[in-house]
């Protein structure tokens, strides 16, 4: 059978190259299906210095895409799933979570600025070396490492912020790992040291390095049953329980896009691990708490036992004080 689909995506080179993998996934399962790519600009896209707390947070990223998908201009959105709130619209369903990437933060330093020793890279920094992000997660984590940092904004495309590290506007940048690898720039950085941050002391965003393909929770993708199970078996279920342990977490506790929130799921055989790290509004206050579930891989419970994960870490940290922490009004 001949399918038609449509896939919105943001208009980054990043989020067209995460696009572009899940239409060569379905392709490979949907044969002669014919998929269009539909490139959407979002208010994220469009305010290139404002400080994303300031202008809306995150959701400024999905906003027109779910717009899209209402008014059946695209059928299904592909998105970074960290850039997704927490708590999804009555209307919206994620279809599915395919195989996450590393979901690690790395400390990229220009090799002139590496210092010769065995000490973490982030040790080895000077005192008031310039680290570029714009994150406060990242910041206040490594503050909390290594208090004598000057920490500096960093936004713009992932080219754009190696440009400036190799330029020399900053002795080091942090990025994420898994941008780096799906736009191939691991094995094409010249000049640069690439250092991947313990998920311990350098807890990521929750979701991130995961994609979401988003739908109407009511709409049949495509117009075709065969075509919505096609692209439901691109789930994974280890990745999904990881980011619902932690999607759960971050909604138990009230956290928004921009919250300096790190909460990181492992998943094994036996167990699913979660750990969170959370600061106030201006990094002066602190939180981190882990926990460990046993797991059952008896069907439909993965992700209950995941929700519920998330869930019970999310009221103990609420119980030691976390909401009063994360509501500090940032000044």
């Amino acid at each position: 059978m001949a399918f038609r689909l449509r896939i919105g995506s943001r208009p980054s080179a990043l989020a067209l190259v995460q696009a572009n993998a899940i239409k060569r996934e379905i392709e490979r399962l949907a044969d002669g299906i014919a998929i269009e790519i539909v490139a959407i600009s979002t208010g994220g896209d469009r305010m290139t210095s404002a400080s994303l707390a300031r202008v809306g947070g995150k959701g400024l990223f999905v906003r027109e895409l779910e717009e899209a998908l209402v008014d059946a201009r695209i059928d299904i959105a592909v998105h970074s799933l960290k850039d997704l709130p927490a708590v999804l619209p009555e209307q919206f369903r994620i279809v599915a979570v395919p195989q996450r990437e590393d979901p690690r933060d790395a400390l990229l330093i220009r090799d002139d600025r590496e210092a010769a020793d065995d000490r973490e890279p982030w040790q080895a920094l000077e005192r008031g070396a310039r680290v570029g992000t714009s994150s406060a997660r990242r910041q206040y984590e490594l503050l909390r490492m290594h208090p004598d940092l000057a920490i500096v904004p960093l936004r713009g495309n992932v080219d754009t912020r190696l440009k400036r590290l190799a330029d020399g506007g900053f002795d080091a940048i942090v990025l994420a790992m898994a941008g780096l690898k799906r736009l191939g720039k691991i094995d094409a950085l010249e000049g640069i040291k690439l250092y991947p941050l313990d998920e311990s002391n350098f807890v990521p965003s929750g979701a991130q390095a995961a994609l979401a393909i988003e739908a109407l929770r009511t709409a049949t993708i495509g117009g075709s049953e065969e075509l919505a199970t096609i692209i439901a078996s691109l789930n994974d279920a280890g990745s999904r329980a990881e980011v619902t342990a932690e999607r759960s977490f971050l909604a138990t506790i009230g956290a928004s896009c921009v919250s300096p929130v790190g909460v990181k799921g492992t998943i094994s055989s036996e167990e699913l691990a979660l750990r969170a790290l959370l600061f106030s509004a201006e990094g002066t206050a602190q939180m981190a708490d882990n926990c460990v579930t046993p797991l059952s891989i008896e069907d439909g419970k993965l992700e209950t036992i995941a929700r519920e994960c998330g869930e019970a870490l999310g009221k103990r940290m609420l119980a030691a004080g976390a909401r009063a922490l994360i509501e500090t009004p940032s000044k």
